[in-house]
């Protein structure tokens, strides 16, 4: 009999940008945008950005596994909120299932990203710090992504 576990994390990452609420907003919104950032220009990449909409990215482990992640938006507050659900397939294998939502705060003449994400981690196919790094890295490309815009 095959051992199953469940494990739940909630981190927070916060990121500050020398861009406008707008600007990092659009960031997400637009799927061009944020494919260079978040998807690394990947042509199998999707994005329908409107509450009810989905994102689709599909990737390879180092090893040549599949991943695919999907996401849907519940809630989209323009310039200011997003929040959405993913789940992560590893090898076909349901491996996460997680809630995000990404704040975006007035910083001077910046803007402050806040990102909760809470999730559940299945059957050891992911760590919750893999999970927190890799989102800290993609939030740093959005960085650097709005310093070349």
């Amino acid at each position: 009999m095959t051992e199953h576990s469940a494990k739940h994390s909630t981190f927070t990452l916060e990121r500050t940008y020398s861009a406008s609420r707008t600007q990092v907003f659009a960031a997400w919104a637009h799927r061009d945008t944020k494919a260079k950032w978040f998807a690394a220009d990947d042509a199998d990449y999707t994005l329908d950005f409107r509450v009810g909409g989905a994102e689709a990215i599909r990737g390879r482990t180092d090893d040549g596994a599949d991943i695919i992640a999907e996401s849907v938006y519940h809630d989209i507050v323009t310039d200011e909120r997003i929040v959405y659900t993913t789940a992560l397939y590893g090898r076909g294998v349901l491996a996460t299932v997680s809630v995000t939502t990404v704040e975006l705060v007035l910083d001077g003449t910046g803007t402050r990203l806040v990102l909760t994400e809470q999730g559940t981690f299945l059957d050891d196919q992911e760590q919750p710090e893999w999970r927190e790094q890799g989102t800290g890295d993609w939030l740093d490309a959005l960085g650097r992504e709005l310093g070349r815009s």
